[in-house]
């Protein structure tokens, strides 16, 4: 904690409201729905980008046409 207040002038607090271990929030349809998204792009339904970034920059594209059709 001290390294974060000396680098970036920060202050971190730690909850006390967390119990002993963790657990998996109960909402995995946001994980399927995003990939559903993804899967209607016929360029992302398949794996054939040889380059990783060409294939970040379509999922970016994709999402982001997602986001423009909701505000619309």
């Amino acid at each position: 904690m001290i390294f974060v207040d000396e680098t970036r002038g920060l202050v971190l607090h730690i909850s006390t409201k967390i119990k002993d271990g963790w657990a998996v929030l109960p909402k995995p349809w946001v994980v399927e729905r995003s990939f559903a998204w993804r899967g209607r792009f016929r360029r992302l339904s398949k794996d054939s980008e040889i380059l990783t970034g060409t294939a970040e920059n379509m999922i970016r594209i994709a999402m982001l046409e997602k986001t423009l059709a909701n505000c619309g």
